[in-house]
């Protein structure tokens, strides 16, 4: 049965303006190298310039493998909880995301859904994408894959470089194989991207 295997990864530690560090293109090098192995048939980044810059790093220990940006990937709030599923710990967050924002927001992640998460035809060769975004978007994924309610995106969080696969199949439901996985970066180059008061 063939199968498709997205490989989500959020972009490499980067600075309060959006650019990615050094710690970061460490992070992507070694994804890279961890992915060398991997029969991957393109790579695809968020516009934005610390999933551009991660996917560039990445894409070095992938020769001759194409990199496109894909606009689904970007940085945004997949889903607004109304009054009812809004957890009291994140009413704050969304403050002043109004209707419009909110339905701008959906839209793309019902987007992005429909360009990567998805079953391939019955017969062809397994396809194996790597997909250089963020964590909302990966988050945004994992909940799709487990059928779960819109809201149940938030709390969902992956480190810099972090891998999570979700694999696709015909017939099946979507199988999450691993997720924020940081066994490829040494100690000192994990859990970056989570706050000081939740690292381990």
């Amino acid at each position: 049965m063939t199968a498709r295997h997205v490989y989500a990864v959020r972009h490499g530690n980067a600075d309060a303006w959006g650019t990615i560090t050094g710690i970061g293109r460490r992070q992507a090098r070694l994804l890279g190298e961890r992915l060398a192995g991997v029969p991957v048939d393109a790579v695809w980044h968020s516009p934005l310039p610390r999933a551009v810059a991660s996917a560039a790093e990445l894409a070095r220990q992938l020769p001759d493998v194409p990199v496109t940006e894909a606009a689904e990937l970007a940085d945004h709030v997949p889903y607004v909880p109304g009054p009812a599923d809004m957890p009291p710990a994140w009413a704050g967050f969304f403050d002043g995301f109004d209707d419009a924002e909110a339905a701008a927001g959906r839209k793309l992640a019902d987007a992005l859904v429909e360009r990567f998460a998805y079953a391939p035809g019955p017969s062809g060769p397994d396809t194996h994408d790597v997909l250089v975004t963020h964590a909302y978007q990966i988050a945004w994924l994992v909940r799709h894959a487990m059928d779960a309610p819109p809201s149940r995106w938030l709390g969902l969080n992956s480190a810099n470089a972090a891998l999570t696969l979700i694999e696709y199949r015909t017939g099946l439901p979507p199988a999450i194989v691993m997720f924020n996985d940081m066994s490829h970066l040494p100690p000192d180059l994990r859990w970056t991207g989570f706050p000081d008061s939740v690292r381990p």
